[in-house]
């Protein structure tokens, strides 16, 4: 009788392939076919079609069988060979910077801006200056992501230079990092900086030696000081354009689930507000600064609910748990490493290895309560070092506090030693790694911040995976464009801008790539039951590919397009024809603050009311959400 038991549904499913009359089912809103499938299900890798209705898949697999949902409302929509993949889901980056990005001139070297000496920066802001909302508006011009190293002059711009932009408006150049920038004669002057300005703590009023004068260059918080004056304060409708700016730079790029990896209260308390709105179309997640006052209070629902539940968005948005930073980046040298910079910083000796920003004592103090309160806790932790005091907190809290899973994550772990990888499978710490550093600096880590011999192996995919871990992979944007194929092409071949390969070792195959983009970041946000692959039951969350990722010579997959974006069934993104593959966003332009509201690709918003991206561009938001509350 147990026999039959088993043998009857294969039976049945053999009698029903033989019927040649079979029930109709019951008709899909959407069908899409024609084209390579990548389900990203081990039980099920490949299939012909998928079926969709009420934003969710209700079938996949055979042309045929998919088809039986096919009724008279039904849109087919024909992939012509395009590659259909499950949305991408953001393991690290920060949306409310990406909005902040977005609006700003691209002052980025290529491939992705055209900024290649300080000619082209200054064509480039006048270029955007002309149709900046933000000049008409506020009577500031700025651009964001130069970087000095990728420029011919090998310096940073001029005040004097700035000024053949404007003489009478401040004008605000952003390095890459955030951590420093330039202002013109007009941004100084309103700042009141001059000769006579003393340095304040922890920056630097960068003067020329001969004449004593500023040059326009500010450093570390003389620069963040800057920001805080300089950037307007914004209504709260002008602060949710900018979130949804960052939406819409995020959903270009195949992303239909987005993070904001350190908020600040007042950043929850905007998007909080934009959901309510039904301003949102992705999912955003956001994990507040647990050092910040005011944090726990936030933790409520309906936008919160620990690990003990089913993660829930409300109207697109909610709050996956904290975040705590251990320390700096390793390409601005502040990571906190155990053995010494391969060349330290100006002014430091030799033995310098960059530093910790948190005591243990409050380490241990945040992680036990995170295990306490059921939060899922993100740590930024760059350095070897900070790695080192991560894992010795949660080995102290999992004591404290035991058999309680709330999936921490390690953030970036650029430098995580392979001894240190058994502590993380032990403690159940899912590593999200950082491989498209070796693009965007891995010739500078590899000659001046690591030496040839460490910086072979940052960002260690390769040993996490022959430990048997997954792992996720991410852009930390703004610090890079979130840019999805990027991040694909750096965690297969990582190439660095010379053309070298930097960790051979720790290359991955495309699919596990993929995963580690899809699967594994929904599991990392306690989503894989609803995102992550395409299977039957999980959200219409797609992403359209111009080709196969897992067919195309892999020196190619940088050159792959994302086609179009679709959220639970609706299109988000689609690209206009005849754009080029390469072709950097046109930042900078869209009229996102106007105060008659915000134009989206697909309609309008109807609200009517660390290297890692550095703190200190957290000034702005501060200063511009001080009517949003």
């Amino acid at each position: 009788m147990t026999l039959l038991r088993k043998l009857l549904p294969a039976v049945t499913l053999v009698a029903l392939a033989g019927c040649q009359h079979a029930p109709p089912a019951e008709p899909a809103d959407a069908i899409w076919m024609n084209g390579p499938i990548i389900t990203v299900d081990d039980e099920q890798p490949e299939a012909d079609a998928v079926a969709v209705r009420d934003g969710r898949i209700v079938a996949v697999g055979k042309r045929k069988a998919v088809l039986r949902h096919r009724g008279d409302a039904t849109t087919v929509h024909d992939l012509n060979g395009r590659t259909l993949l499950p949305g991408f889901v953001d393991a690290h980056g920060h949306v409310f910077f990406v909005g902040f990005q977005a609006m700003s001139a691209n002052l980025l070297p290529p491939p992705d801006g055209g900024v290649t000496d300080v000619a082209s920066m200054i064509e480039t802001l006048k270029t955007f200056s002309k149709d900046s909302v933000l000049r008409e508006q506020f009577g500031l011009i700025y651009g964001f992501g130069y970087d000095d190293s990728q420029l011919a002059e090998k310096r940073h711009p001029t005040r004097a230079e700035l000024d053949q932009v404007s003489q009478d408006q401040p004008v605000l150049v952003i390095h890459q990092s955030a951590h420093f920038g330039v202002v013109n004669s007009a941004g100084l002057k309103q700042l009141g900086i001059t000769a006579d300005s003393d340095n304040p703590k922890g920056g630097v009023i960068v003067k020329d030696p001969a004449t004593g004068e500023p040059t326009g260059l500010l450093e570390e918080n003389a620069f963040f000081m800057a920001l805080g004056k300089l950037f307007p304060k914004m209504n709260p409708q002008q602060a949710i354009a900018m979130l949804q700016e960052g939406e819409k730079l995020y959903t270009r790029y195949g992303y239909t689930t987005l993070q904001d990896g350190r908020s600040a209260p007042n950043h929850v308390k905007i998007a909080q507000a934009a959901a309510n709105a039904g301003a949102l179309r992705a999912d955003i997640v956001s994990y507040p600064d647990i050092l910040n006052p005011g944090v726990e209070e936030l933790m409520v629902a309906p936008f919160y609910q620990n690990t003990d539940s089913a993660p829930q968005y409300h109207n697109h948005f909610r709050i996956g748990g904290i975040k705590l930073t251990l320390d700096g980046s390793p390409q601005g040298k502040t990571a906190w490493l155990t053995e010494p910079y391969y060349q330290p910083p100006e002014g430091k000796a030799d033995d310098y290895a960059g530093y910790g920003v948190v005591d243990d004592d409050k380490v241990v103090e945040v992680y036990t309560r995170a295990l306490e309160n059921r939060w899922q806790t993100l740590t930024h932790a760059n350095g070897d070092r900070a790695i080192d005091q991560m894992i010795m907190g949660w080995r102290e809290a999992q004591a404290r506090v035991p058999d309680v899973d709330v999936r921490p994550v390690l953030i970036h772990g650029q430098t995580l030693r392979q001894d240190q990888i058994p502590a993380l499978e032990e403690l159940g710490i899912l590593p999200s790694l950082f491989p498209m550093h070796t693009f965007y600096w891995g010739d500078w880590h590899r000659d001046s911040v690591l030496g040839p011999q460490r910086a072979e192996n940052i960002s260690p995919t390769g040993w996490v995976r022959e430990r048997g871990l997954r792992f996720t992979t991410h852009h930390d944007a703004p610090v890079a464009l979130p840019d999805s194929m990027r991040v694909l092409d750096t965690t297969v071949n990582r190439t660095t801008r010379s053309g070298r390969v930097l960790g051979e070792n720790q290359k991955v195959d495309v699919m596990t790539a993929l995963k580690a983009m899809t699967l594994w970041s929904a599991r990392q946000h306690f989503e894989e039951d609803s995102k992550g692959s395409i299977e039957v039951g999980k959200l219409a969350d797609f992403v359209v590919l111009s080709d196969n990722p897992l067919t195309v010579p892999t020196k190619s997959l940088i050159d792959l397009r994302v086609e179009e974006t679709i959220k639970e069934g609706q299109s988000l993104y689609h690209r206009e024809p005849g754009t080029a593959a390469s072709a950097p966003p046109a930042l900078g332009l869209a009229p996102a603050l106007a105060s008659h509201g915000h134009e989206h690709a697909h309609g309008t918003s109807h609200f009517a009311g660390d290297g890692c991206f550095a703190p200190g561009l957290e000034v702005i938001f501060h200063r511009l959400t001080g009517a949003a509350h």
